[in-house]
């Protein structure tokens, strides 16, 4: 029998024992080896050969993956393991460790219970290294910390044994302030890292070894001749002493929860029904007899099966013909076919129990972040990504004849990636997608060509801009061409609390009646407001305040396509708005239905909100960056230089022996082309990396060329209207 196939077999006996299962994802920031370890853990079920560990890189199956040398997407397998005479499902997820891949993290933190974090010994404790661990101490997954590449210590830094235990004590020091900062309260203490703990390895990935607290107490180790080995670069002794693999699986066994454990304490943070109720009771307890709740955390589209959806079962049993209701789309389906994935490989199984990541085959229009039950049931929280789109490029086929499959193919790319978006411009009828940032676009250009076979041209990248307002606006009246239905309205900023419970993902358009209302006066809405709520848009409300308006709600579609088409492009560059409150306070609508159509009420709406949001001091908004560049002090002046040059703000500057950190705050418009002008400033030997930081206003004496600027190229007059341009 073929080794896959046993491995199969472990699986799928394992599956039915939660008591026994581990899911664990493996992150880190960029390059710091999260998929190297992944090599050394699929290894170890006997899927690929040791000696090619760390170099097939067997989660990174994608071309694009293969040929960049970085992770894109999140990657599942599932393996036994066998400690001390029980066997162990280990269902693990390789995540991205590029900031253009982040919403790959945030999805994959929903479906484990416990990550490893993996930290460069040299690099130590990184901006995404906190971004990956706050989204899983967000989503109460357990941490413990696997330090990487200690013999870069010694041969690139010549460190002495005690040097490397200081830095070892640094980077478990940095590792437990983020948890002191962002774990859950009742888990701070026993979450803490710490060698006696057992919770944390070191080693180096490449070399297949590590060591840990409990490794050292078996085998008699102790670091003075840990440090010799490395010092000689004799690493055969370590890697029969202390094979990463075994290390790494054996600190998740013991101090990772299983689901059983896991779902006690993670269901009230994921799902905000009654925990009384039969779904309750089922999902905290890993029921399999319980009914089905699953949550999709991925889409896979296949050429064959169609859309697949791959996530995590926390109650019931799963098997082909089961029928699951979708909570968002209304409606049931039946699962044609259930399967385990396998890196590349997806393996079918007859069915599938509580606590297991699994891929349902024959749901159609499924999307990440869809709740899948046996009955109603109240959706799980969404998930929230933590950045946004800041760029943008236009997409058409070469051939006309293929923008059929070319609107197929984005369709699908965005129906796998939830962080892309795709739109069409309604004027030029042009597709654009926009993205994380150029790399992230980059790939989605490649699938497109190279995945789906259609020819294309696209644009040079554009940033994304918002539109915001600074004050209040006042009450203004919209009158219908026809002069029949007049709407009297006002503008203010939505209070920032609210925003931010948006934001975070606490509020969303989904929600409904008291659990909304309940929700909004918390983040800090007046409860009158709250009440009175009418639409949700991306970080925007509408709000009808008004007191018995004959025929309001026999037009209410009418004004939610006025504030959402006004939202979506604003008064001052017909860019998306942005943490605007709009509250309707009167109205006057004819009794004939025939003269208070579309034409009629869409503008006498959204005029007075444009008018409104420049009389309320309406701004650009740009996206920032914050960017972290590290090279030798030799070219710290050039460096600075190059980022100064770029509206750049240096807010601070480290240095460690010869290497130097210089932490700034740059606008995403200045960094195109970057990356040539400042490896030209270093002479190659600056690395750097950038995270998303949020969306600032366009300095004042830029304002009005930029919006000129980004008029002109949508084909607007370049001078931006004033408020008496929208008022009869």
């Amino acid at each position: 029998m073929a080794r896959k196939e046993v491995v199969v077999e472990e699986v799928v006996r394992l599956m039915k024992s939660p008591d026994h299962i581990r899911n664990m994802g493996i992150v880190a920031h960029v390059d710091h080896g999260k998929t190297t370890l992944s090599d050394s853990l699929v290894a170890r079920a006997g899927l690929i050969s040791r000696e090619l560990a760390g170099e097939q890189r067997v989660l990174d199956y994608d071309p694009q993956e293969q040929a960049r040398g970085i992770t894109i997407k999140a990657a599942n397998i599932s393996l036994g393991f066998t400690y001390k005479g029980e066997e162990y499902l280990i269902n693990l997820i390789d995540t991205p460790g590029h900031v253009d891949f982040g919403g790959h993290v945030t999805r994959a933190m929903r479906a484990v219970d416990g990550v490893v974090l993996v930290v460069d010994s040299v690099e130590g404790v990184m901006p995404q290294t906190e971004t990956v661990l706050r989204q899983a101490l967000k989503e109460k997954v357990r941490p413990v910390l696997f330090i990487n590449k200690i013999d870069r210590l010694i041969n690139e830094l010549k460190m002495n044994a005690q040097q490397m235990q200081e830095r070892f004590v640094k980077i478990i020091a940095g590792v437990n302030k983020l948890i002191d900062m962002y774990g859950p309260e009742e888990f701070k203490k026993e979450w803490t890292i710490a060698v006696d703990k057992g919770n944390v390895a070191f080693g180096t990935g490449f070399n297949k070894w590590a060591i840990s607290y409990t490794t050292m107490k078996n085998f008699g180790i102790n670091f003075q001749q840990i440090y010799e080995y490395c010092a000689k670069e004799d690493h055969t002794w370590l890697q029969q002493k202390a094979p990463l693999d075994e290390v790494i699986l054996e600190m998740a066994v013991n101090q990772l929860p299983s689901p059983q454990k896991a779902q006690a304490y993670r269901i009230p943070v994921i799902w905000k029904g009654d925990l009384e109720s039969a779904h309750g009771k089922s999902m905290r307890n890993c029921d399999p007899t319980g009914r089905v709740a699953f949550m999709v955390t991925a889409i896979a589209v296949d050429e064959h099966a169609g859309d697949i959806a791959v996530g995590r079962l926390y109650s019931g049993t799963v098997k082909k013909g089961t029928e699951l209701y979708s909570a968002s789309q209304y409606r049931k389906e039946k699962v044609q076919s259930v399967a385990v994935y396998m890196g590349p490989d997806r393996v079918l199984v007859n069915e599938a129990t509580p606590g297991n990541i699994v891929a349902l085959i024959g749901l159609k229009e499924m999307y990440a972040g869809e709740t899948l039950s046996e009955g109603e049931m109240v959706a799980f929280e969404q998930i929230k990504h933590h950045s946004e789109p800041v760029v943008t490029k236009s997409v058409e086929a070469k051939n006309p004849r293929d923008l059929v499959r070319l609107i197929e193919a984005l369709r699908r790319i965005g129906k796998e990636d939830p962080t892309l978006r795709v739109e069409i411009n309604q004027e030029t009828g042009e597709h654009l997608i926009s993205g994380m940032g150029e790399l992230h676009l980059e790939i989605v250009e490649y699938k497109i060509q190279n995945e789906r076979k259609v020819e294309i041209q696209t644009s040079p990248p554009i940033v994304v801009y918002h539109e915001t307002i600074q004050g209040e606006g006042p009450e203004l009246e919209g009158k219908s061409p026809n002069k029949h239905n007049k709407f009297k309205l006002y503008v203010e900023p939505l209070e920032e609390s609210v925003v931010k419970a948006m934001h975070d993902g606490e509020i969303n358009d989904k929600m409904k009646g008291k659990d909304l209302i309940e929700r909004l006066i918390k983040a800090g809405l007046p409860r009158d407001e709250a009440k009175n709520v009418m639409a949700l848009h991306e970080d925007n409300m509408f709000i009808d305040i008004t007191k018995g308006v004959q025929y309001l709600q026999d037009i209410k579609e009418l004004l939610l396509d006025a504030f959402e088409e006004a939202m979506k492009q604003g008064p001052l560059a017909k860019e998306k708005c942005t943490a605007v409150k709009v509250l309707l306070t009167d109205a006057a609508i004819h009794v004939d239905p025939a003269h208070r159509g579309p034409s009629q009420i869409i503008p006498a709406v959204k005029r007075p909100i444009y008018a409104g949001m420049l009389y309320a001091k309406a701004v650009l908004l740009e996206p920032k960056q914050k960017l972290f560049v590290s090279s030798p002090s030799d070219y710290m002046s050039g460096i600075i230089s190059q980022i100064q040059s770029r509206r750049g703000q240096v807010l601070e500057i480290k240095q460690e022996g010869e290497l130097v950190t210089i932490d700034a705050k740059v606008p995403v418009s200045s960094m195109f082309g970057f990356a040539n002008e400042i490896r030209g400033a270093s002479q190659g030997r600056a690395s750097w990396y950038y995270e998303y930081a949020g969306y600032e206003p366009v300095p004042s004496g830029l304002q009005a060329s930029t919006i000129a600027s980004i008029r002109k190229r949508k084909g607007e007059p370049e001078v931006a209207p004033t408020a008496k341009d929208f008022m009869d």
